[in-house]
C-alpha cells in the first residue's frame, strides 16, 4: 500500500483546540499548488484530491511556508468542545503536593537503582576474586563511573527529555519518531492528525535541512522501518525480561542476608522465603501505584538514609583512604592485575547501574523535574556513600565479598537495616513490573501486542495502571527463575542481560530523536551514541560470555516475548492492508442508491472498522446478510495517534461519506496511547449525536463561505479541480468535478421524503431563496438524526478474521494461520471494551485471505 505523502501543519504550543475557520500555515511548492491526498492511492475509486485547501505535498520537493485563509475541510472541524484535562499533570502543585509526590518518587522510581548496593560488590568479586586492596580501589572505581556516566549523566541529562509529553519507554520514544517521520507499518494516518494541539510540530527552517533529510530516508525505506521497529520491540521484550529478573535479584539478595547472622539457615529455605515475598509483592499490584508508592516512599527514604549512615560509618572505622577511587587511573591498574577476569567483571559492575531503564519507563508516573532532582541530590549521594562504606570495610576484611552489605553493618543494627532492605527489595520489584505494565499498555496502543485487561488504579493521575493477566504471568516466571538460578552470580548475569539490552535500544533511538527532533549538532549526536553505545556493548559482551551458566534463560524469554510483538504487529498490518485493498468503490453504492438496495430501518447503526478512509468490506457484508439496513449509519474508527494524550476538544473528526440522502458518516475518534477510555455505551453515544450535529452546523456555515473563492467538500469522495494526480507507483488519478454535480444530473429520488428534499436543497443556488432552503435543509435532517436516535442505537461489529492464502510461503501460513490465530483468540477481544449491552450488539463474521 502507498504511503499517502503529507507535510506537516505547526500548531502553537498554547492552543487546546483548532477552529476550523482560523487561518494557519502550511507547506508550499514552488509552483504553490496544494494537494491534500486524504485517500489512500491503491484505490482509484476512493480517491480525494482537493487543491486551495491542505498542503500535502511531499517532503522532497522544495517547500516554503505560507499563511492560508480559513480552512472548510469538515472533516477537521472539531465536533465536542469539551473542557481536557491539562497535559502536564504536576504544574502549579502545592507544597504539600510536592512532597508527596517526593516519596512516591521514591517509592516507585528509585527502588531499583536504590537497592543495587545489595548485590554489585558481590558478583562482582565472585568473577574477580580479591587479591590486593588496588582490587578493591579498582572495583570501586568502576561502580563509581559506571552511577555517574550512565544513570546521571545518560538518563537523568539526556534521556530523560527524550520523553514524550511526560511518557518515557522504548515505545514512547518510537511514538515520538512516528510524530515527525511517517515510519509505523501501519500506514493510517491522517494529514488531520498533525493537528493535534500535543504533536507540538516544530516550524521548518534552513536548520533543519538535515532532519528532513532524515525524515525522508526514514519514510521512503520499509527497510529502515522495519528495523526501527525490531529495535522498538526487543527493547521492550527486554523490559518485560528486566520486569521478571529484577524482583528475583533484589528479593533473593536481601533475603540471602540471612546467612550473615542466622548460619543455621540453609540455601533451600531463603528460596523458599523469597518464593513467598514474590507473592506478596504481586499480590499487592493491585492497589496502585499512588497508594503502594505513599505507603513505602517513607521506608524508601530511611533506607536511603541508612545506606548513607552505614557508608559514613564505615569510611570513618576502616579506611577513608577508598576515596582515591574517584582517581579513574585506578580502573586501568584493576584491569592490568586481572585482565580477563577483570572484563567478567564488568557484568557484575553494571548491576550498580539496573534500575536506570526504569527512571525513564516510570516517568509517565511523575514529572522529569522531580525525578532528576531527586536523584541528583538524595539518591546518587546515598550510593555513592554506600558503595564507599563497602569498599572501606574490604580493605580489612578480604573475605567478606560475599554478603558485603550486610556484613558491613554495625552491631545492634542488623535486624533493623535487614527489614528495612527487604522492604526495599521489595519496592525496587515494583519499579520495574510498574514499568513493564507502563510499556505494554503503549504497546498495544500502538498495535504491536495482544489486547489485555487494564485497570487504572487512579483517578488523578491516568497513567497508573495495573494488567491483572500481565501481573500473574511475571509472578509465575519469577518464581520458575528464581527455583532454577538460584545462585546469585546467573541471576546477575541474567539481570545484566536485560539491562543492557534496554539500555542499547535506548541509546539507538535516543540518537534518532536527536537528529530528528531535536536538530542538534551532528558532533555531539555521534559523540553520544559512540561513547554511550561503545560502553553499553563492552558491558554486553561481559555478560554474554557467561551466558552458558544459565542465564540463557532470560535471552531465550526475551525472545519468546519479541516474537509475540512481532506477530502481533505483522497480522495486524496484513489485516489492515487487506481490508483497505477489499474496501468498497463508490460505483457500487452510485448503483445501489440511497436505499442501498435494502430497507432503510429506524436507527442509528454504528458500524466499527480499522479504516479511516473509503467504505469497509464488512459494510457490503452487512448489506448482504441482513434484510434491512439502518436509517443512518456512522463508520466508527477507534484510531490510537502517536501521541501521549488528545484533548477532549479535539478527539471526534466526522466527514460524510456519501451525499446527503445516504445518511452516512464517518466518525474518527482519536485516542493517545495514554488516553483512558472510561464513557459507558450510553454517554459515547451522547457524545457521538452531539458532535454529529455540530458538525452538520458547522457544515451548513461553511458552505456560505462558497461566495468568497472557497469550494465544499460534501463528501469523502469529492474533489475540486479537473486537473491529473500521478501515484508514485504510476496510476493516474483524475481530479474531476465534486461528486454532487453528477447528482445534480443522475441524483436518483430516494424513497423518504425528507430525505428527498435534502438531496434537492444540497445544490448550490444562486438565488436569494437558496438561504432559507439551507436552513431548511439543515433543520430537516437535524431532525431526522433526533429520530433515528429515538429509535435506537445499535452496534454494528464486523469479526474479521485473516488467513493465509493456499499459495503462501509455508512460514506465512504457520505465522497467520496458527500464531497469529492463536494469539487473537485468547487476547481481549474490542467488543470488552465497549461495554454495550448484547441485546445492542449485532456481528458479523468475515474471512480475509491475506
Amino acid at each position: 500500500m502507498a504511503e499517502e505523502t503529507s507535510g506537516s501543519e505547526i500548531n502553537g504550543a498554547g492552543l487546546s483546540s483548532m477552529e476550523s475557520l482560523e487561518s494557519r500555515w502550511v507547506f508550499q511548492n514552488d509552483d504553490e499548488s496544494e494537494i491534500d491526498e486524504e485517500e489512500d492511492m491503491e484505490d482509484e475509486d476512493d480517491s480525494v484530491h482537493r487543491t486551495g485547501l491542505d498542503s500535502e505535498d511531499d517532503d522532497s520537493g522544495d517547500q516554503r511556508l505560507v499563511r492560508t485563509g480559513p480552512r472548510i475541510d469538515s472533516f477537521d472541524v472539531e465536533a465536542l468542545e469539551v473542557p481536557g484535562a491539562h497535559r502536564n499533570e504536576y504544574e502549579d502543585y502545592s507544597l504539600r503536593r510536592k512532597i508527596m509526590l517526593a516519596f512516591q518518587t521514591l517509592g516507585v522510581v528509585f527502588g531499583d537503582v536504590g537497592t543495587s548496593p545489595l548485590y554489585t560488590f558481590d558478583v562482582m568479586f565472585n568473577k574477580a576474586p580479591i587479591n590486593g586492596n588496588e582490587d578493591i580501589l579498582g572495583a570501586l572505581s568502576l561502580v563509581l563511573y559506571t552511577l555517574i556516566l550512565i544513570p546521571l549523566v545518560k538518563y537523568v541529562f539526556v534521556v530523560l527529555w527524550a520523553n514524550d509529553d511526560g511518557e518515557g519507554g522504548t515505545f514512547a520514544l518510537y511514538s515520538l519518531i512516528c510524530r515527525h517521520a511517517k515510519v509505523s507499518l501501519i500506514p493510517n494516518q491522517l494529514p488531520s492528525d498533525a493537528r493535534i494541539s500535543s504533536f507540538r510540530l516544530k516550524v521548518p527552517s534552513a536548520e533543519l535541512e538535515r532532519s528532513l533529510k532524515i525524515k525522508e530516508r526514514l519514510e521512503n525505506s520499509l527497510t529502515l522501518k522495519k528495523l526501527l521497529l525490531m529495535l522498538v520491540l526487543a527493547g521492550t521484550a527486554m523490559v518485560i525480561a528486566d520486569g521478571v529478573i529484577t524482583p528475583a535479584m533484589s528479593v533473593m539478595s536481601a533475603v540471602g542476608g540471612l546467612k550473615v547472622e542466622v548460619t543455621a539457615i540453609k540455601h533451600g529455605e531463603v528460596v523458599m522465603i523469597s518464593a513467598a515475598f514474590l507473592i506478596i509483592l504481586f499480590s499487592v499490584q493491585k492497589f496502585g501505584t499512588s497508594k503502594v508508592g505513599m505507603a513505602v516512599g517513607p521506608a524508601l527514604l530511611i533506607w536511603f538514609c541508612s545506606l548513607a549512615g552505614i557508608g559514613i560509618y564505615n569510611l570513618v572505622k576502616y579506611d577513608s583512604s577508598v576515596l582515591r577511587a574517584f582517581n579513574p587511573i585506578h580502573i586501568y591498574y584493576f584491569f592490568k592485575r586481572n585482565s580477563t577476569k577483570a572484563w567478567y567483571a564488568l557484568g557484575g559492575c553494571l548491576l550498580c547501574a539496573t534500575g536506570s531503564e526504569a527512571m525513564f519507563a516510570d516517568l509517565c508516573y511523575f514529572s522529569v523535574r522531580s525525578v532528576q532532582l531527586t536523584f541528583t541530590f538524595l539518591v546518587l549521594p546515598c550510593l555513592l556513600l554506600g558503595y564507599l562504606g563497602q569498599a572501606a570495610y574490604l580493605m580489612d576484611n578480604h573475605g567478606g565479598a560475599e554478603q558485603v552489605f550486610f556484613s558491613s553493618i554495625p552491631s545492634g543494627f542488623f535486624w533493623p537495616v535487614f527489614l528495612i532492605a527487604n522492604i526495599a527489595a521489595l519496592i525496587a520489584s515494583r519499579a520495574m513490573t510498574t514499568a513493564t505494565f507502563s510499556c505494554i499498555k503503549q504497546s498495544t496502543a500502538l498495535g504491536c501486542f495482544p489486547r489485555l485487561k487494564i485497570i487504572h488504579t487512579s483517578r488523578k493521575f491516568m497513567g497508573q495502571i495495573y494488567i491483572p493477566v500481565l501481573n500473574w504471568f511475571l509472578l509465575v516466571v519469577c518464581l520458575v527463575f528464581v527455583c532454577r538460578n538460584s545462585n546469585i552470580t546467573e541471576l546477575g548475569n541474567a539481570y545484566g542481560i536485560a539491562e543492557l539490552g534496554v539500555m542499547m535500544m535506548t541509546t539507538i533511538l535516543v540518537t534518532i530523536v536527536m537528529l530528528l527532533i531535536w536538530q542538534i549538532n551532528i558532533i555531539i549526536v555521534l559523540s553520544f551514541m559512540v561513547f554511550f553505545l561503545g560502553v553499553e556493548l563492552t558491558f554486553f559482551s561481559s555478560v554474554l560470555w557467561s551466558v552458558g551458566d544459565g542465564s540463557w534463560i532470560i535471552l531465550v524469554f526475551a525472545v519468546i516475548m519479541f516474537f509475540i510483538m512481532y506477530v502481533w504487529n505483522y497480522g495486524s498490518k496484513l489485516k489492515y492492508e487487506t481490508e483497505v485493498k477489499q474496501k468498497l468503490s463508490m460505483d457500487l453504492m452510485r448503483e445501489l442508491g440511497s436505499n442501498l438496495g435494502t430497507i432503510r430501518a429506524p436507527g442509528i447503526g454504528l458500524l466499527y472498522n480499522e479504516l479511516v478512509k473509503g467504505i469497509p468490506a464488512i459494510f457490503g457484508h452487512f448489506l448482504t446478510t441482513l434484510p434491512a439496513i439502518h436509517s443512518m449509519v456512522i463508520f466508527v474508527c477507534i484510531k490510537y495517534v502517536p501521541v501521549p494524550v488528545v484533548p477532549q476538544s479535539e478527539r471526534f473528526l466526522f466527514r460524510r461519506v456519501c451525499p446527503k440522502g445516504y445518511h452516512i458518516f464517518r466518525c474518527i475518534a482519536r485516542y493517545g496511547y495514554k488516553d483512558v477510555r472510561k464513557e459507558n455505551h450510553q454517554t459515547f453515544e451522547q457524545l457521538l449525536i452531539e458532535s454529529l450535529e455540530k458538525f452538520i452546523r458547522r457544515e451548513a456555515q461553511e458552505r456560505s463561505l462558497e461566495s468568497d473563492g472557497y469550494d465544499d467538500t460534501d463528501s469523502e469522495n469529492e474533489s475540486s479541480s479537473s486537473r491529473v494526480l500521478i501515484a508514485p507507483n504510476g496510476s493516474v488519478y483524475s481530479l474531476g468535478v465534486p461528486l454532487l454535480a453528477e447528482y445534480k444530473e443522475k441524483g436518483k429520488p430516494i424513497s423518504e421524503p425528507s430525505s428527498s428534499e435534502e438531496v434537492k436543497t444540497e445544490l448550490p443556488s444562486g438565488s436569494d431563496s437558496g438561504i432559507s432552503d439551507a436552513e431548511q435543509s439543515l433543520e430537516r435532517e437535524l431532525s431526522f438524526i433526533r429520530k433515528a436516535k429515538e429509535s435506537g442505537v445499535v452496534y454494528l461489529l464486523g469479526h474479521g478474521d485473516i488467513r493465509a492464502r493456499k499459495d503462501s510461503w509455508f512460514i506465512k501460513k504457520l505465522i497467520i494461520n496458527y500464531f497469529y490465530a492463536f494469539l487473537r483468540k485468547n487476547c481481549r477481544r474490542g467488543i470488552a471494551n465497549l461495554s454495550v449491552p448484547h441485546s445492542h450488539l449485532m456481528q458479523v463474521g468475515m474471512t480475509y485471505m491475506v
